[in-house]
């Protein structure tokens, strides 16, 4: 039995927008050429370079087609991903009707094969145009990404199991866009790391003292 409104209209009788993933995918790249600042990763595509993204197949939730774009786009995979926003403007894409749900991620720079291309944040947006509304997708990802590293060190672990508090600095200085007092900085974060004893290894000047985050009560 097929069902109807009390106006006998069918759900085929809707007209039904396309729906599609998109994923904001952001780094802080370590080599000198960019500069160590906050990037996103984009693809090249039919209408210029984007964000990469995917239409939802029959059956499939939003997360399996995020996922797959990843996968078949970026060439990354078992990424911890997150929903940002649901993109409903009607005039965002001119293809036709198509609703996008943008999603963050964070990602080391060496987790990304090499020949991936990336474009820097500025000011909280691409410093480069993207096609469709992908510039507002790369702000959102930036401000919820500055929301969870405000108070707290590398929750996403984009420097690894140990790292020292310059690296960790450098890091918060990338996702905040400007520098960081030094001792205020330290005091901020020390309630929320533990001490190895060990060292790192240093080319010049004295080796810093590396530390894990503690566990969360």
């Amino acid at each position: 039995m097929v069902w109807r409104d009390d106006l006998g209209r069918a759900l085929t009788d809707h007209p039904r927008p396309s729906v599609a993933v998109d994923v904001a995918v952001l780094t802080v790249p370590q080599d000198d050429r960019h500069d160590h600042r906050l990037h996103v990763v984009v693809v090249e595509g039919p209408h210029g370079v984007a964000l990469p993204g995917t239409f939802l197949h029959p059956g499939e939730r939003l997360a399996d087609a995020a996922v797959r774009a990843l996968r078949t786009k970026v060439g990354v995979s078992d990424l911890a991903f997150h929903q940002l926003a649901m993109h409903d403007d009607p005039a965002r894409d001119d293809r036709g009707w198509v609703l996008s749900m943008a999603h963050g991620a964070v990602i080391p720079a060496g987790a990304l094969p090499a020949d991936t291309r990336l474009v820097a944040v500025v000011d909280g947006r691409p410093a480069q145009r993207l096609a469709f509304d992908h510039d507002e997708m790369v702000t959102h990802a930036v401000d919820d990404l500055r929301t969870r590293y405000a108070d707290r060190p590398d929750p996403d672990h984009v420097l690894g199991e140990r790292f020292t508090l310059l690296d960790l600095r450098r890091l918060h200085e990338a996702v905040a866009d400007r520098e960081l007092p030094k001792d205020t900085f330290r005091r901020r974060m020390l309630p929320f790391l533990r001490g190895t004893g060990e060292f790192s290894t240093a080319d010049v000047g004295r080796p810093a003292e590396l530390f894990v985050p503690r566990p969360a009560p």
